[in-house]
């Protein structure tokens, strides 16, 4: 980190160094730790809320390797600046969306989510290949390996205090006690407008970004469809080279699980009897041990293989399922908490194999392939637990959310063992140093 404070090794690179800000900047938003229950506040059901992730994780499909593609092509700059001002719009819905406000109220919701996930989609790998390749070639990997562990270090920080803030802001009561009175419903938007000034500064970080070689040739119609032929051959390579479909694969199972539970977390803790104005606070205390991911994933990296990395996140997921079930007050803080470090662990060993295995003229595009393949993954969970969620209100009434916590790890633990008992019965080992084609 401190490398990046005085702009030295790779951070000598502009590139690099707005990368950095401009993830903390898009992805530390204060609204996450209050997200279900700022819907279901707003006046959704739980199961509409679930099911808007899908519609999310459905943009996504459609979107994200194309854009992948086209940042390859026409530009990966252009696709930040995209998605950037997307990001602003997004939040503008859901600061003037009715509260109550029945179809239209869920019509906005909809729509604040597809443009939600068609920025998702423009940014993804379009911002890691803007400063990856910003690089010099000599070292790049070992300078990258540094950039991304500044990256999420600096996320873990961001996502630290707009999870403390967000909480605070959601739930005035602490504040009324020292005489200070903020109607609820202003408050209820006060996360959402933190991120929508967000949105601006991303922009402006998105204009700031210098170009890099993205091999275009020709007209606007060559190089669309150039993108289009980029798009089939990259993921046609993704999904048929063994050593990257096998991580692609096993990093979307713990990802999508792990993510699902992120959506409706704020609901899992006021089933446990969680205050809401701690809500952010436990979301600043993750991101605390977020800080500490990257070291522990470089180690594990160094160590074994990435598919020995991911076999360690599935057990890890595995065990924080079971022990979310019972639904304890106040313990069941302790595996949310582990579930979400997860997360940092399955991006950081995914995209160090894929960066190693991607060559220049396609590295946007692969990312994509990855995003994609993670997104339809927490779009089928997501959906899959929505049905539950329904089932488990027609025999369990209002602990229908307890209930499908239970019949969810079960679940998730016979697919984990599944994927990985196919999946190390081929060339990838525990052992061994990490390379593209162990």
């Amino acid at each position: 980190m401190s490398s990046l404070l005085r702009r030295t090794g790779p951070f000598a690179h502009r590139n690099a160094r707005l990368y950095v800000l401009f993830t903390v900047l898009y992805n530390a938003r204060a609204y996450y730790p209050v997200l279900a229950v700022f819907f279901t506040d707003l006046g959704l059901t739980l199961e509409r809320f679930v099911l808007l992730n899908l519609v999310w994780a459905l943009a996504i499909f459609v979107l994200e390797v194309p854009s992948g593609a086209l940042a390859d092509t026409l530009g990966r700059k252009k696709l930040v600046v995209f998605a950037s001002m997307l990001m602003v719009v997004e939040m503008a819905i859901l600061l003037l969306a009715p509260k109550d406000g029945g179809t239209l109220l869920f019509a906005l919701c909809i729509l604040n989510r597809l443009l939600s996930g068609t920025s998702e989609a423009a940014a993804s790998g379009a911002d890691e290949a803007l400063a990856y390749d910003s690089l010099p070639e000599e070292g790049r990997e070992s300078a990258w390996d540094e950039v991304m562990g500044a990256a999420m270090r600096w996320r873990a920080v961001g996502l630290l205090l707009a999870m403390a803030l967000g909480g605070l802001l959601y739930d005035p009561s602490w504040l009324a006690k020292i005489g200070i009175v903020i109607p609820l419903d202003i408050a209820h938007r006060l996360p959402v407008a933190v991120v929508f000034c967000q949105a601006l500064a991303c922009v402006v970080i998105a204009l700031r970004m210098e170009e890099t070689p993205h091999h275009a040739i020709g007209t606007a119609a060559a190089r669309c469809a150039s993108a289009f032929r980029l798009t089939l051959r990259t993921a046609k390579m993704a999904f048929t080279t063994r050593s990257i479909a096998v991580i692609i694969f096993g990093g979307l199972l713990i990802d999508s699980v792990a993510r699902n539970f992120a959506t409706v977390n704020s609901e899992y803790l006021r089933l446990i009897s969680i205050p809401e104005w701690a809500f952010g606070l436990i979301g600043a205390a993750t991101g605390m041990l977020s800080f500490f991911v990257p070291e522990i994933a470089r180690k594990l990296n160094a160590r074994f293989s990435p598919l020995g990395v991911l076999g360690i996140a599935g057990a890890l997921a595995v065990v924080a399922l079971g022990l979310l079930a019972p639904a304890w007050p106040w313990f069941g803080v302790l595996p949310s908490m582990l579930l979400m470090t997860l997360l940092g662990l399955v991006g950081f060993t995914v995209s160090r194999h894929l960066h190693a295995s991607a060559t220049s003229s396609q590295r946007a595009t692969l990312l994509s392939v990855r995003g994609l393949a993670f997104n339809l993954g927490y779009g089928s969970v997501s959906l899959g637990f929505s049905i539950l969620l329904a089932r488990m209100k027609e025999t369990h009434g209002d602990d229908a959310f307890r209930a499908a916590l239970l019949w969810q790890m079960p679940a998730v633990a016979v697919m984990i063992a599944l994927f990985f008992a196919w999946a190390w019965r081929g060339r990838l080992g525990l052992a061994g140093r990490n390379h593209p084609d162990h």
